[in-house]
């Protein structure tokens, strides 16, 4: 395989979003996963009839673009550090559903996953993933971009990877290894392989539970969300970035 960008493989993961830094954007596919819960929230928002989500870097980001929209259109959600955001929706997956989402549009700050979905504007093609439609945005991207490099962007959590996005990753590499079952092992890098390994370790379900945020949101009552972001790609949208805006490239059957 010949050499892709600044590194031969053509599967990588980066384990926390500041790792992006170091990362060359230019000529590759993104993924961007925050699986507890940001990128979960979106594709189950996109899923539950939002017409697009726009993904900002924190509050005041959130608040300046939502005086762009009429009020009765949209929709404010999201958190910092854990905690909803006074005055915002709930930023979880199906909390958030429970609003009236038709054809609005999602304003979205989150800690880390809203960041890193903005880190990685400088790609050729960025999408939002996470377990419950990893099958779907392999599929579209393998048949799409055959000849790109695939980077994985993990958001992590308080600047250190975490359990539910490098388990994420793992099913995504997982999914990719099949699907390019002919560019052999050199195409995915020790960082892929290492999230696979995780992935295949235990069910997606119990990952979840055990991690960080997994915990703390099961001490909030939250178990029923947590087990939601586990399910394996229970959903078939497709959420790619055009400009700053998250739409959906395929809706659900």
């Amino acid at each position: 395989m010949q050499e892709l960008n600044h590194f031969k493989h053509k599967v990588h993961v980066v384990f926390k979003r500041e790792d992006l830094d170091s990362e060359r954007l230019e000529g590759k596919v993104v993924i961007v996963l925050d699986v507890l819960f940001a990128t979960s929230t979106i594709i189950h928002a996109l899923h539950s009839g939002v017409a697009e989500v726009i993904p900002t870097l924190d509050e005041a980001s959130a608040r300046n673009i939502a005086k762009n929209y009429r009020r009765e259109n949209t929709v404010l959600a999201g958190e910092l550090y854990g905690e909803t955001i006074p005055g915002f929706s709930h930023p979880a997956p199906l909390s958030l559903a429970q609003e009236e989402l038709d054809e609005k549009t999602l304003i979205y700050s989150t800690t880390n996953g809203t960041v890193a979905i903005r880190q990685s504007l400088g790609a050729d093609e960025i999408f939002v993933g996470a377990l419950i439609n990893a099958e779907s945005l392999v599929e579209h991207i393998t048949s799409t971009y055959p000849e790109k490099t695939i980077l994985i962007v993990c958001s992590g959590s308080m600047g250190s990877p975490n359990l539910e996005d490098t388990c994420g990753a793992g099913y995504f590499v997982e999914l990719l290894r099949y699907r390019l079952k002919d560019a052999g092992a050199d195409a995915f890098s020790d960082a892929a392989e290492t999230a696979r390994l995780v992935f295949k370790s235990e069910p997606s379900s119990e990952s979840l539970l055990k991690s960080r945020v997994g915990r703390m949101m099961t001490a909030r009552g939250m178990t029923d969300e947590v087990r939601f972001a586990a399910n394996l790609s229970s959903h078939q949208i497709v959420p790619q970035v055009f400009g700053e805006v998250i739409k959906p490239l395929k809706q659900d059957q």
